[in-house]
């Protein structure tokens, strides 16, 4: 048997952020990795979509050539084999350099390539090696989830761990779920020239919550292919192509895209011999602000978890578990990073602070603001479309929350998040400077009608724009 200080089940992001910090205070640990290295957002995630979606938004530029006195979109065309070469061009060069930074400088002593068991409270098996670790953080991350009937589909059947690896992009591709992911990916294909349908058994795509924010976005994107809502989809397979039922539609496609979400891997680490209680789910109880399991010297970190499966996330989360392991038994509870999410679509959906469903609306004031609302640089850059949905507590006057469905709002989401994390009011955000034109005053615009919606007109006006001197 050996034994070990820190083990660490998983080399993504969690865990290599306990890692880093590990490794500043002693050789006496263990980073035990099953399968590819490399975190998930480098080679199946944020990373090569991003690449894929840049060429995507590329060459769909050339619809709106006309619009800028430009002519000759026409003669544009797409090679796709060279879009996806350069797809993986660069996830290789992510991978690679998460790798050569982090697992490639551990020793054979240090680094363990293959799967963790737990055997008993405080023991782990690979590779038929026991060992025994007094703390033991898990960060093993998530899969696709596939039904298990759609298997037989074979290599028709493509997840997000599949996809970028394509040499050529197939002519009709069903698009199963259109949350973040498949609504990123349904995006860029179809700009790609892909004949694209989507299909979600929800009422709204993207994540979005809030009514009007999610209204926009089918509005906006369902212009550029089609998307069926409420129902569930039923694949049928033909040989060369995939029949896909909804209600008494049928539709024909070559290949099917599952982006039904990702599921923890924590079901094969037999959890329980450690001792831990799991529920349904086969999950355990953990503390959100502290990522122990239970009382037990075992902490969890990242998309293992299922709690918000976004890499700043899981780096935070890793600070979180590893700083408890080295303290333990004292443990330390550590305040939740405010939320912020983005999905790359166009226009981009964008949430902040608080979601939609977990508010009071007795004592929240909502607002919307359209883009169509004259917002020049909007305008001039023919991006005037979308909502910028804000969310505001009626008795403090704080920036609660809000979803954004714009161009860019990547950006103003963060603005507007670190808002919401230090606490500001709704004037405090208002005398704060905007320039002209630039996107930022849709954001003013938004903030205005919060204004008017919380205060009397004798509180508004100038006395709402202008700080005393002191």
């Amino acid at each position: 048997m050996r034994k070990v200080k820190f083990a660490i089940l998983g080399a993504g992001t969690s865990g290599l952020t306990a890692l880093g910090k590990i490794r500043k205070q002693t050789e006496d640990y263990v980073m035990i990795n099953g399968g590819h290295f490399g975190t998930t957002c480098a080679r199946v995630g944020c990373m090569p979509s991003k690449a894929l979606i840049q060429s995507a938004n590329q060459f769909y530029k050339r619809n709106q050539f006309n619009e800028f006195g430009i002519s000759g979109a026409e003669q544009l065309s797409i090679d796709d084999a060279k879009v996806m070469q350069r797809v993986r061009r660069l996830r290789d060069r992510f991978t690679g350099g998460v790798k050569s930074a982090s697992t490639d400088i551990l020793s054979a002593d240090n680094l363990i390539e293959g799967y963790a068991k737990f055997t008993g409270p405080n023991q782990l098996e690979v590779n038929g090696e026991t060992i025994e670790a007094e703390r033991i953080i898990i960060a093993t991350g998530s899969r696709p989830v596939i039904p298990e009937a759609w298997k037989t589909l074979g290599e028709k059947l493509l997840t997000s761990d599949e996809i970028f690896e394509l040499e050529a992009l197939p002519k009709r591709i069903a698009v199963i779920g259109l949350g973040v992911i498949g609504l990123e990916l349904g995006q860029a294909l179809s700009r790609l020239g892909v004949e694209v349908i989507g299909f979600e058994m929800l009422q709204t795509i993207g994540g979005l919550q809030s009514p009007q924010a999610s209204k926009k976005a089918i509005e906006i994107i369902g212009q550029e292919f089609p998307i069926h809502l409420g129902s569930a989809a039923q694949l049928k397979d033909n040989g060369d192509t995939v029949s896909v039922t909804v209600e008494e539609l049928t539709f024909e496609v070559d290949a099917v895209l599952a982006s039904l979400g990702r599921r923890p891997n924590i079901d094969n680490l037999d959890l329980d011999k450690a001792g831990v209680q799991l529920d349904e789910k086969a999950m355990p109880d953990f503390n959100l602000n502290t990522m122990q399991i239970e009382d037990k010297p075992i902490f969890i970190a990242g998309d293992v978890n299922g709690f918000r499966p976004i890499l700043h996330e899981a780096g935070h989360e890793g600070k979180i578990a590893v700083s408890n392991a080295i303290s333990f038994p004292e443990i330390q509870a550590y305040k939740r990073q405010t939320l912020l999410a983005v999905a790359f679509t166009d226009p981009d959906i964008a949430f902040f602070g608080q979601m939609y469903t977990d508010l009071d609306l007795g004592k929240t004031s909502v607002t919307e603001f359209h883009l169509e609302r004259n917002n020049g640089r909007a305008i001039v850059m023919a991006e005037d479309h979308g909502v910028i949905c804000l969310y505001a507590d009626k008795e403090t006057k704080k920036l609660l929350g809000g979803e954004l469905v714009m161009p860019h709002a990547e950006h103003f989401a963060h603005l507007l998040a670190w808002a919401v994390a230090q606490e500001l009011t709704i004037k405090q955000l208002i005398k704060m400077p905007f320039y002209h034109p630039v996107l930022e005053e849709a954001v003013q615009s938004g903030l205005y009608q919060q204004l008017s919606a919380l205060y009397p007109a004798e509180e508004r006006g100038l006395n709402a724009e202008l700080t005393v001197m002191q």
